[in-house]
């Protein structure tokens, strides 16, 4: 079977499963019922072989905190757990990080959420001051020589949500976040794919040319009177650009009776059939954990993919 699918031959096959069984990578389990001939021998892939660690750092109205989990190697979490703190710096994720490194040795691949824009593994626009210009990718990387994977929260969380849905067919949609206490941001999936832009600046949506400063935009956006003209603007702006079909909308700002609201200031400039179904993201927190295993175990195969290349 493994022969047909990767047009290996069966000796290599062969070899390149008893490699995988001498590290435990591989389990041998009973062997295949016999139609006739010698019972064919079955293997199944050990998932606890190797794990991932995958850690988010929020700031809520000013509380500073750690969210974690262990998964094994098809996305299961084995732990998992949540801690504020009173700085949260690179020292303080470096920390978290060595602690389950210590308490799992199976751990290959880190993966790290923040609430800002990374550009080349460095933090160049964050929520937390503490974290800006910190290069978290490369200082993690060559610790713990692991593979480090450093991403927006926007972009986990969309994606995340994304995966969920199970979609039949590639699709276009956007996460959009309003959080007390911080600039909104988005995260975008466009035909299947996250968008990052050049840059990786797509979805720093507290920079769209509402035509007033950051500092009046925080402030309004901080108040239920000038909070919802805001975030028409942004979603009149998310649809004309990407023409998504789905928008959902989380964070503390906004309330299920802020949609119907936010959708009929929309039509004053979107025609209706062009407008994306707007919704309110039940548990964000859980999308953006599932967006951050995910990525982490891509990178993980990717990492390994690149090691076979090489051989």
């Amino acid at each position: 079977m493994i022969s047909q699918a990767t047009g290996l031959s069966i000796a290599t096959c062969g070899n390149i499963l008893n490699e995988l069984l001498e590290t435990g990578e591989v389990i041998e389990t009973e062997l295949e019922q016999s139609s006739g001939g010698r019972p064919a021998r079955r293997f199944v892939y050990n998932a606890d072989f190797s794990y991932i660690a995958c850690i988010y750092a929020k700031m809520e109205d000013g509380l500073l905190s750690l969210t974690y989990a262990v998964a094994n190697s098809v996305g299961e979490r084995v732990d998992g757990g949540y801690m504020e703190v009173k700085v949260l710096d690179a020292a303080a994720i470096d920390h978290l990080v060595g602690t389950l490194i210590e308490r799992y040795d199976q751990i290959k691949a880190v993966g790290i959420g923040i609430p800002g824009f990374v550009h080349q593994g460095v933090i160049n626009i964050c929520d937390i001051k503490e974290l800006i210009h910190a290069p978290l990718k490369a200082r993690l990387s060559e610790k713990y020589g692991i593979e480090v994977t450093v991403e927006n929260d926007m972009n986990l969380t969309v994606y995340g949500f994304y995966k969920n849905q199970n979609y039949d067919e590639d699709k276009t949609i956007a996460v959009a976040t309003f959080i007390k206490g911080s600039f909104p941001g988005a995260g975008m999936i466009i035909n299947g794919h996250i968008h990052k832009g050049s840059t990786q600046f797509a979805g720093e949506i507290s920079f769209l040319p509402f035509s007033i400063s950051r500092e009046e935009q925080f402030i309004r956006l901080n108040h239920r009177d000038t909070f919802i003209p805001l975030a028409a603007h942004t979603i009149m702006s998310l649809t004309a650009i990407i023409n998504p079909e789905t928008i959902a909308l989380t964070g503390d700002q906004v309330v299920p009776e802020d949609l119907e609201p936010i959708f009929k200031r929309c039509l004053d400039t979107i025609p209706e059939e062009h407008m994306p179904e707007l919704i309110l993201l039940d548990r964000p927190d859980e999308d953006y954990m599932n967006g951050l295993i995910a990525i982490t175990l891509e990178s993980l195969t990717y990492c390994l993919q690149l090691v076979e290349k090489r051989r």
